[in-house]
């Protein structure tokens, strides 16, 4: 069932709608859920931490055809109120009924890391803003400047002057939250400053595919719109989390929220500090995800890490010598499960930092020694071919499939360059080619890391792997111009 990702950041005086997938639920950018039973000693935690807890609210100009008195609906008395109206004052009379632009009004929450006045919130709160206050516990309010921002992870780091001291928190270590322990939240929901909650941490390593390096705690403290950016407090006060999104059926808090890891949380606010721009790690290498079949085929006992696909001419990958084929377990002491952790603990490096990545190659792990680079924007992917007609086709009965070689006929048709080499599918039947993912149009480059180029030879070291008694065999095909390892499954009589 499709579902609405909402982020909490303000279009037509109200929210930004962006489509997403979410069996039954709506991804809300803004914070958690449910509270569970509060233990003794919050009171003491929320005096000592709240007053470095503040309250955002960014100005965005938007483009309409009229705009209504009060776009967004703030409490009775709330101190948001007197602000979006002098907006609106600014504009004139002129700026309603009329096709002009006007302000819209977003809130969130923040906190304060230095007292010289540094405070950490999500992206999405202030993206796209042509204005930011911040709102202490005292109610004093003053104007804030963009440090810096990473769409990539959803934090922004601000800068107001308030021309003194300010009460301040710090981080704690996220790795230490474990399942089962308290959290407290404290935040802005829908413009009620300074609110706490308390819950538990639910789970860890959640991916919600808010981005490439996903990584949240799960927490059931209850939060709301309003409440991004917010901290997630241990019980000794240190910051383990910024609050994030919830998972939500109706709009309301359910249980279920997420929040960013202060860890690394640490590690892009120190850089945006520094350079107002977040730098990351970069291998040069295209990944997948190792199956069961492929583990079997490699000799791996369970499947772990990430196999490479690819490896980028003159990148550090390149210069360390990893090889395609190569199955990468672990990356600077870090044990990886699968691309996804691979992608975040890399991007976590320093550029040029002399470290180890871990390998499965053969049959055993080793070490190889690697420089982390810098990671770039990445190439545009080629385009689709089109079908060509199976003329001059094998029919190859190991894979239940049409093969043929590349001639330059069908690699205009396929859109299949140069030095692409192999063995072209064109049609591919049912069995355990397709159950695997074998399409029409992919090359088959290698069998069992052994390259091929005629279809007669894919046959032969499938039937030889069969007499070796194998269950499996590495398959390697090239899809629109990028690699893709298959664990192909024997078929035995």
């Amino acid at each position: 069932m499709t579902a609405l990702a909402i982020r909490e950041r303000p279009a037509s005086g109200l929210r930004s709608l962006g489509i997403g997938i979410a069996a039954g639920t709506m991804l809300l950018w803004s914070g958690v859920a449910s509270a569970a039973p509060a233990p003794d000693g919050f009171t003491a935690l929320a005096k000592k931490v709240t007053p470095a807890v503040v309250n955002i609210a960014s100005a965005h100009e938007v483009e309409t055809g009229s705009t209504p008195e009060m776009p967004f609906q703030f409490p009775e008395g709330s101190p948001f109120e007197k602000f979006f109206r002098q907006f609106q004052d600014r504009m004139g009379p002129q700026g309603r009924g009329h096709e002009a632009p006007r302000m819209a009004m977003g809130l969130g929450s923040g906190f304060i890391i230095d007292p010289s006045g540094y405070v950490v919130t999500n992206n999405h709160v202030i993206d796209g803003a042509t204005e930011v206050k911040v709102r202490l516990d005292d109610d004093t309010s003053y104007p804030a400047t963009i440090v810096g921002t990473d769409p990539l992870t959803d934090l922004a780091l601000l800068k107001i002057d308030a021309g003194k001291p300010l009460p301040s928190v710090d981080f704690g270590d996220s790795d230490k939250a474990e399942v089962g322990s308290w959290v407290m939240a404290v935040g802005n929901p829908f413009g009620l400053g300074g609110t706490v909650t308390a819950g538990i941490v639910s789970a860890r390593g959640r991916n919600i595919d808010a981005g490439p390096y996903d990584d949240f705690l799960q927490i059931d403290a209850a939060i709301n719109k309003g409440n991004s950016g917010g901290p997630l407090f241990n019980m000794d006060g240190g910051v383990v989390g910024v609050n994030s999104a919830i998972y939500s059926p109706n709009g309301g808090s359910v249980g279920i929220g997420f929040a960013i890891p202060s860890n690394l949380v640490k590690t892009v606010v120190a850089q945006l500090k520094d350079g107002g721009q977040v730098e990351r790690g970069w291998l040069g290498v295209q990944i997948q995800p190792v199956t069961p079949e492929i583990a079997d085929a490699v000799g791996m006992e369970q499947p772990a890490g990430a196999m490479v696909t690819a490896v980028t001419e003159d990148s550090p990958a390149a210069k360390a010598g990893l090889k395609q084929g190569d199955v990468i377990v672990g990356y600077a002491g870090h044990r990886v499960s699968g691309p996804r952790e691979l992608a975040r603990v890399v991007a976590m490096q320093k550029v040029g930092s002399k470290t180890a990545v871990t390998i499965w190659r053969g049959d055993g792990e080793r070490e190889i020694p690697v420089v982390t680079g810098r990671l770039t924007a990445s190439a545009d992917q080629p385009g689709q071919g089109a079908p060509v007609e199976p003329t001059g086709a094998y029919r190859s009965d190991a894979l239940n499939a049409e093969l043929a070689s590349l001639t330059p006929e069908r690699r205009k048709a396929y859109n299949i360059d140069e030095e692409t080499t192999g063995v072209l599918v064109l049609d591919v039947e049912q069995g355990s080619a397709f159950e695997v993912g074998i399409r029409e149009g992919d090359v088959i480059e290698e069998i069992n890391q052994v390259a091929v180029s005629s279809p007669h030879e894919v046959d032969a070291i499938v039937e030889k792997a069969k007499t070796e008694k194998r269950n499996s065999v590495l398959t390697l095909i090239n899809r629109r111009g990028h690699n893709l390892f298959l664990g192909l499954k024997l078929d035995r009589a």
